[in-house]
């Protein structure tokens, strides 16, 4: 394997941050790792980097373990939210610092300089400052001067979430894009569910210091292992007495339903015992109306093909939760 964590641990006083995380990532392989504020995924990529070091574990590349390597000796390249450019420095000598540090020919920077500013379409900006760029063509000039070197492993620390929508999902594209066509290992830390189903291969989903479950994007959106991954890449509904026959409760400890998956039937519709519910809210979302039903104390989230407009808050619908669509896990 190309890159490989076993059991790596890391503690910051009495907070463990990584809990016996171990990890297996092919030579080319985009990943993500995924999760929520505070779950580990930057501290995970920092210790991968060699910007911390684990208090237990072992981190290998092709083998070679790395402890002790530092951060500049792995020949990772890395790129921050904050883009961490130099305001002082021209576009070209941005890209072109890391490769004057390591001693390269001046010939050889400005051909590898002319060469990052083509791979990311800023050619023309080679003379600008960092101020006198968009924030989308800011974090361009970040990735290509960490392409510069010819890095063994690209490292992105949620490099997008700094800018506006349109930009990002925009720019994600360009990423995914330039590593296909670099085949360059790249490991991205992000919480954005939609950013990494993207990009990555596979996602790693983390909670509180561990790796919650790893698969490809449709495969943890399928089959999740438990609530936490269900609801965290994309919308779970938990399926209560109200909406499920007691003979599907008793089937599991935990019963969801994807909001997608919920039918509804207008109450003047012969409902065959199924249950009525009210709604609550309906938002207009482009792709989909998003509803929020309600039976009592329960709200159920459903998410319609379109625009429907015969549908409104106070109206009445009946509720069917196919025995497919549930998804049955452990609590």
């Amino acid at each position: 394997m190309f890159l490989t964590l076993r059991n790596v641990v890391k503690r910051f006083g009495a907070v463990t941050a990584l809990d016996d995380v171990s990890l297996d990532i092919a030579e080319g392989e985009f990943v993500c790792f995924l999760g929520p504020s505070g779950c580990g995924k930057t501290t995970l990529l920092r210790v991968i980097a060699g910007l911390e070091a684990p208090d237990a574990g072992a981190i290998l590349l092709t083998g070679r373990e790395l402890a002790g390597v530092s951060a500049r000796s792995r020949n990772f390249g890395i790129v921050f939210q904050s883009y961490s450019l130099f305001p002082n420095m021209t576009v070209a000598r941005n890209v072109a610092y890391g490769l004057e540090c390591r001693a390269w020919e001046r010939a050889a920077i400005a051909g590898r300089v002319r060469e990052m500013l083509d791979l990311v379409d800023l050619a023309d900006q080679a003379h600008k400052y960092p101020h006198q760029l968009s924030g989308g063509q800011q974090q361009r000039i970040a990735l290509a001067r960490a392409l510069a070197a010819k890095p063994v492993v690209l490292l992105l620390d949620e490099p997008l979430s700094a800018l506006d929508a349109k930009v990002r999902e925009d720019l994600r594209g360009e990423v995914k894009d330039l590593q296909s066509r670099l085949s360059i290992t790249t490991i991205m830390v992000t919480h954005d569910q939609h950013e990494a189903m993207e990009v990555a291969d596979r996602i790693v989903v983390m909670n509180a210091g561990k790796v919650a479950q790893v698969g490809s994007g449709a495969d943890l959106y399928a089959r999740p292992d438990d609530p936490f991954v269900a609801g965290f890449l994309g919308r779970m509904n938990k399926v209560t007495a109200a909406f499920a026959p007691a003979a599907a409760r008793a089937a599991g400890s935990f019963l969801g339903v994807r909001p997608e998956d919920v039918e509804i039937e207008p109450t003047g519709t012969p409902a065959n015992g199924m249950p009525v519910a009210d709604i609550e809210k309906c938002v207009f979302l482009g792709s989909c109306t998003r509803v929020t039903l309600r039976i009592a104390e329960d709200r159920l989230l459903v998410e319609l093909r379109g625009k429907r407009i015969d549908l409104a808050p106070g109206g009445r619908v009946a509720v069917r939760i196919p025995d497919q669509a549930l998804h049955r896990l452990p609590e």
